[in-house]
């Protein structure tokens, strides 16, 4: 794998919490909430080196922090500038100079998890640039000085960027040098890259990402931290749902399973494009949130689903399922059909489920079975799918 360096921006302060000590060395759960990134990224494989980058008041505090926890991959604790850009660019600087790639995360940001850590990593070795975000869920406003409404731009457009993000080191540090040389300052690292004119590609995050910067946000980070305990700690981690789905066979309509069209006689007959797949699929996601199922959520009496692809529908559970605070763990398809033979889609539906689910296709597992020419599906009348989901 490649190695990556990692800048933790941790010199920040608590003013807005009215505190005199740094908010990443606040107690969450029994643990500073700086520790929790320096674990995780300490516990990648492909991670190099953590560089962290405080406030001079606390660098000896955090080194002794380091030590005491055995973070090895931690090479060094610096002190950061006047403001965040300073800070990272002299994180930049310590990093060694076989660096290739960068993640550059807030330390006030305890909650991201390795999904999201996974899917920077392999986005920025394709794309050389990678933010990582959410979609906003409210509406915006735009106002002038006097709190006027001026514009209610789309919501649809709109993403709440978080960290990590990640760069080749060329790309970042090109951006930072352009900006100390223009004295120009952004409010993120993305920013910086696409002044330069340099594309950068968002992949989702989770909402449990959150910031900690009003002491309410540390009372919401312990209820995340405490809903994903395990039973014996006092919260529940993993949840189980199945799914599933059947519809019949006609000739002359597209067939569509996983998201695929594929070329048959006969299609599924349905209110939407009738996928059984991700039926199945969405079934056994409402089930495992205890959100009933896809008859409840999206009626086929309901005009505006007439025809619509089931992967908008997913789309729209998978936002359900993220809001509760679960992920994927692992899906498991099952599709019973006589014909036609499915096994050479495979490959093709798992990459075409894995983006809206934001998981990697190795926790996609698709077969196919038939029924021996027994029953509805043997007699070629209709497809059936079966799904198993565990969420965490």
């Amino acid at each position: 794998m490649e190695k990556v360096s990692v800048i933790i921006a941790a010199a920040g302060s608590g003013s807005r919490m009215q505190l005199r000590e740094n908010k990443v060395l606040l107690s969450l759960c029994g643990k500073p909430v700086l520790i929790y990134n320096l674990e995780l990224f300490s516990s990648q494989a492909w991670v190099d080196q953590v560089v962290v980058v405080a406030r001079e008041e606390d660098v000896e505090t955090i080194s002794e922090l380091v030590s005491a926890g055995n973070l090895t991959k931690v090479s060094d604790v610096i002190v950061g500038g006047a403001d965040r850009q300073e800070s990272v660019y002299l994180g930049l600087q310590a990093l060694s100079d076989k660096t290739e790639w960068v993640f550059i995360h807030d330390g006030a940001r305890p909650l991201v998890d390795e999904d999201t850590l996974m899917k920077a990593y392999w986005g920025v070795l394709e794309h050389h640039a990678i933010g990582v975000g959410v979609p906003v869920k409210d509406t915006i406003k735009v106002v002038n000085g006097d709190l006027e409404i001026r514009n209610t731009p789309d919501r649809s457009s709109l993403w709440q960027i978080q960290t990590p993000q990640a760069f080749s080191y060329a790309v970042i540090t090109e951006a930072y040098d352009r900006a100390r040389h223009e004295d120009f300052s952004a409010t993120d690292d993305c920013g910086l890259v696409e002044r330069l004119g340099k594309p950068v590609t968002l992949i989702r995050g989770t909402y449990s990402n959150i910031k900690i910067t009003t002491r309410e946000d540390l009372a919401i980070a312990e209820a995340i931290l405490m809903s994903k305990r395990k039973p014996s700690q006092g919260g529940n981690q993993q949840r189980v749902g199945m799914g599933y789905d059947v519809h019949q066979l006609v000739a002359g309509t597209p067939l569509v399973l996983a998201g695929l069209n594929i070329d048959h006689s006969h299609g599924l007959k349905g209110h939407s494009d009738a996928d059984v797949v991700v039926h199945a699929l969405m079934d056994a996601l409402l089930g495992a949130c205890a959100l009933g199922d896809i008859g409840l959520h999206f009626p086929d009496t309901d005009p505006r689903y007439k025809g619509i692809s089931s992967l908008v529908l997913l789309e729209h559970v998978m936002t359900q399922v993220w809001e509760l605070g679960h992920h994927i763990n692992n899906v498991d398809l099952t599709i019973v059909a006589e014909r036609p033979k499915l096994s050479e889609f495979f490959s093709e539906m798992r990459h075409s489920l894995a983006p809206i689910l934001q998981v990697n296709t190795d926790r996609i597992n698709i077969k196919a079975t038939t029924t021996e020419q027994l029953g509805f599906t043997g007699r070629r009348e209709g497809i059936a799918a079966y799904a198993v989901v565990s969420l965490s």
